[in-house]
């Protein structure tokens, strides 16, 4: 427990600098671009049509879910994935990427894949704007429930931070990790009740469960019946409760591992 206040605390102490060069990564990384930081909303925007195409029109033809269209469905939930998948990959490799840099600075190694997150949220809020519009193009209009996506917004911050310092710690003791991280992503991105509705009654109850145990569904999910207005989360008591175990867990062991090793990160690398 020392550890993770140590963490917080370090964390806390350099949110500036985490602001600064978040926004300095955002604008280098696609300055030799010829539309720049447009990529960081168009590659999103290309990713949800052919989503929509293959799985709205295609498979279900326009079919709504839950009394919802299918577009604005799929648009609300998908806008945090995005957020979550390119956040968690890139914190993932933060520390092997920048810790000869930081190194010769007095600036702390655990801030690293804080600043990943906090260099997508850019992105983010252009997708959750954009969700919002489509949902009011078709007929989802704001509702007292709205103010609960602040909940699930710090609930994926959270979880977003404790799996960057394990993943990253990980990633410098074995250099493969990442890879497989990439590929648990993938299959994550389809059972996290992104494109799907697994919560009905053709799936057996034990295996709904079981799906429902993905942190990341938490925050898909959560985010639907906030901006749908389907639901709270103090109606979903064991879920809220499983997650924060996870989260709690994982933050635990991945300060541990990270003040264990972070003075030979440097060596390892």
């Amino acid at each position: 427990m020392k550890e993770v206040m140590t963490l917080f605390k370090e964390q806390v102490s350099s949110l500036g600098i985490i602001f600064r060069i978040s926004r300095y990564e955002d604008q280098a990384s696609y300055q030799s671009h010829y539309l720049g930081l447009m990529w960081e909303y168009l590659y999103p925007l290309i990713q949800i049509a052919i989503y929509w195409l293959v799985f709205g029109v295609g498979l279900k033809h326009g079919q709504p879910l839950n009394g919802v269209s299918y577009l604005p469905w799929m648009v609300i939930g998908i806008s945090p994935w995005f957020f979550m998948n390119r956040s968690t990959l890139d914190a993932s490799k933060s520390i092997y990427q920048r810790v000869n840099m930081v190194a010769k600075m007095k600036f702390p190694v655990s801030a690293l894949p804080t600043i990943k997150v906090v260099s997508n949220l850019s992105s983010f809020w252009t997708m959750m704007v954009f969700s919002i519009f489509i949902g009011l193009l078709n007929g989802v209009y704001p509702k007292v429930a709205w103010f609960q996506w602040l909940y699930y917004f710090f609930a994926m911050i959270c979880l977003l931070v404790a799996l960057g310092i394990f993943n990253s710690c990980i990633s410098v003791l074995v250099r493969d990790y990442h890879i497989l991280l990439q590929s648990v992503m993938r299959m994550l991105f389809y059972v996290s009740g992104v494109l799907f509705n697994f919560v009905t009654p053709s799936f057996p109850a034990p295996f709904v469960h079981l799906l429902e145990l993905n942190p990341y569904y938490y925050i898909v999910n959560g985010f639907r019946e906030s901006f749908l207005g389907t639901g709270w989360f103090w109606q979903h008591p064991l879920l809220t409760l499983e997650f924060w175990a996870f989260v709690f867990f994982v933050l635990l062991l991945g300060s541990h591992l990270h003040y264990k090793f972070r003075s030979r990160f440097v060596d390892l690398i």
